[in-house]
């Protein structure tokens, strides 16, 4: 299922609902001070359009030198350096762990994941991917949220499809979903509502060569298992409990980083005819030293599909390294240097 075209266009499409992951971040920065203490701030937003956020509650907080100091004038008048509190950049430290991961000179690859006890982020690359039959989740997606919006129940013909879609990864039973929901304008038109801001459903029956963003596919993730959904409960108890019964030949990806069994994934695997290299993608909900994360880690240009798998699952476990123990020391380093470098400021105006 492959279009013929050596590369896609893009086409424009109206401004989406932002979501939550894309939410306004402010930064901090002192800008100066007088002499009697008050402090001037300067808040800086941050739209979240390259990457995801890497903070999930920037601190405004202010807090003083260790020691104040008399004037020279001996006038008895006190100087106070407000100093802000450092912010650690998640992306930079996902970025740091990316360094570990080997790419190939023909593949690309993007991660991006959520902290889902913090709301903290991070993203690592930007590139545009075909989903292969990560585009599943968002099928069936679109199939519930035309369900709610018709009052009605999946049938037993769409449950039917909806289980070997997910579980077993079938490909006619995502064809007959994707016809019900209406094509790339249903899949479009649910996604607009989810706030899906860079993805385009597959020309005709071609589902698989939809496009998507790792971050995407973390606002995807966001709708199935977050509270803040265009999905009722209901529906995305449903969703998750088939994510959670994946075949046992098919539980590879972001699973790999879980504690036992404690996921929910799909994946996507597509070998391109007019290259004869591999699409591997896998997105996911899993539990990691205590954290509940959403992942998304997509690929493209892979030599062959076990190349792929090893890549995506890498990326993954660089992806969650920043919001467990072993990402613990480089942000504790940040940090250090951080505050460090804001001690240094001078207390001379």
């Amino acid at each position: 299922m492959e279009s013929s075209r050596a590369a896609r266009s893009h086409r424009s499409r109206p401004p989406r609902r932002r979501p939550l992951l894309y939410t306004a971040l402010a930064s901090v920065a002192v800008v100066g001070a007088t002499s009697a203490g008050t402090v001037y701030v300067k808040a800086q937003a941050h739209s979240g359009a390259g990457v995801v956020s890497s903070a999930g509650t920037p601190s405004a907080s202010l807090t003083a030198t260790g020691s104040t100091a008399a004037s020279a004038s001996g006038s008895g008048e006190t100087s106070v350096e407000p100093v802000a509190e450092p912010t650690v950049s998640h992306d930079a430290l996902l970025a740091a762990a990316m360094k570990t991961v080997s790419v190939a000179d023909t593949a690309e690859v993007s991660v991006a994941v959520l902290d889902l006890d913090s709301g903290a982020g991070a993203g690592y690359g930007d590139g545009t991917f075909d989903t292969a039959s990560i585009v599943k989740v968002d099928i069936l997606a679109a199939v519930l949220l035309q369900a709610q919006d018709a009052g009605t129940r999946l049938t037993a013909r769409e449950k039917s499809y909806a289980t070997a879609m997910i579980e077993n990864s079938d490909n006619d039973a995502a064809s007959a979903l994707w016809r019900d929901i209406g094509g790339a304008d249903g899949l479009n038109a649910a996604n607009e509502r989810f706030g899906l801001r860079a993805t385009e459903g597959g020309e005709g029956p071609l589902w698989g060569l939809t496009q998507t963003t790792a971050i995407d596919q973390l606002t995807l993730l966001q709708q199935v298992f977050g509270a803040d959904s265009e999905l009722s409960e209901a529906s995305r108890t449903y969703l998750r409990g088939l994510m959670g019964q994946i075949a046992a030949d098919q539980r590879w990806g972001v699973s790999v980083v879980a504690d036992g069994s404690a996921w929910a994934l799909k994946n996507g695997w597509l070998a391109r005819s007019t290259t004869g290299l591999w699409d591997i993608n896998s997105i996911g909900r899993v539990t990691v030293d205590g954290h509940d994360c959403l992942v998304a880690a997509l690929s493209k240009g892979n030599a062959t599909k076990a190349r792929g798998i090893s890549l995506v699952e890498a990326a993954a476990k660089a992806a969650v390294s920043v919001f467990t123990a072993d990402g613990a020391a480089g942000s504790a380093s940040a940090s250090s240097d951080s505050a460090a470098s804001a001690a240094s400021v001078s207390s001379e105006r």
